[in-house]
């Protein structure tokens, strides 16, 4: 069957076959992300909740909002901190590591799976596991007082409890990271290598001008989809501090939970909810280009 249009066959069996076989797929698409994103842009103008008052329409108030709280810029500060102190730690131990682990060593493959186990282990798991470790009586504080170091208030502290937090999401990272990285080694052919050795050049010197150009688009990768991990950051924040104290571990994801499921006002966390997509789709969107130029 071809249907045609001016002569042309614009929808032909093979077209219809593929149409067939997506429009599940796109359906679910629609109903499961794409009309949320737009629920959520129209929420964002609208002020009120889901009572039998409703909702109204308020135009950017909520934006403005926004700009004017100072708690909200002070999320912004320390979701900032938080990315940018756990993406940086969470590429260059996994690389150093996957550089290590790529040669032939004894019990490697152990190894491996030991260092990818954090990856598939519950974060509210582990969430409670670091509390547990780092509450003021509890066994590293214990540690510390053997040592004669007085105990820490770790979870207490405006200094500390971000810190707690930022650890939590990189040995969370860890694992994965070390598997793209892996993974991204192996493309590098391994001739580069010995000419470079029959040049003279060093290991060092190998991983800096073989390895790291090889790895740019793993590189590009791992750093989107960490950053991506730690602004969705949510359980640690949730199960560990609870954004204490003093707001001081207050992150994007966790406020927007808080004025929505705490104080109820939906439109100004779906403004909050839109700013974190803009930055999310940024990221995305630098990714996708990086991959185009490679």
């Amino acid at each position: 069957m071809r249907l045609k249009i001016y002569g042309k066959s614009w929808l032909d069996d093979d077209a219809i076959a593929a149409w067939i076989f997506l429009t599940p797929a796109l359906i679910l698409l629609g109903v499961f992300i794409l009309w949320p994103i737009f629920y959520l842009f129209y929420l964002s103008f609208t002020a009120g909740n889901f009572s039998a008052a409703g909702v109204r329409w308020v135009g950017a108030r909520n934006y403005l909002r926004l700009i004017l709280t100072s708690d909200f810029w002070q999320v912004i500060g320390n979701t900032i901190y938080f990315t940018v102190a756990t993406v940086i730690p969470s590429l260059i131990i996994p690389l150093g590591l996957a550089v290590f682990l790529n040669r032939s060593l004894a019990l490697r493959g152990l190894l491996r799976t030991a260092y990818f186990i954090p990856s598939i282990t519950s974060l509210v798991a582990a969430g409670l596991g670091f509390r547990w470790l780092f509450q003021t009586d509890g066994p590293l504080n214990n540690l510390l007082n053997d040592f004669g170091i007085n105990p820490i208030p770790w979870l207490g502290s405006t200094t500390w409890a971000m810190p707690v937090l930022i650890l939590l999401s990189i040995w969370k990272q860890l694992g994965f990271n070390l598997v793209v990285f892996l993974a991204g080694l192996q493309t590098i052919p391994l001739n580069l290598y010995e000419a470079a050795e029959l040049d003279g050049a060093n290991e060092l010197q190998q991983f800096w001008h073989i390895t790291l150009p090889g790895l740019r688009p793993t590189l590009v990768f791992a750093t989107v989809t960490t950053a991506i991990f730690t602004l969705r950051s949510f359980e640690q924040v949730y199960i560990i501090t609870g954004g204490g104290p003093l707001n001081s571990t207050n992150l994007l994801v966790y406020y927007i939970y808080d004025q929505a499921f705490a104080q109820f006002d939906f439109g100004y966390a779906a403004a909050a909810a839109t700013v974190l997509l803009a930055v999310t789709l940024v990221l995305v969107y630098l990714q996708l280009r990086v991959w185009g130029e490679e």
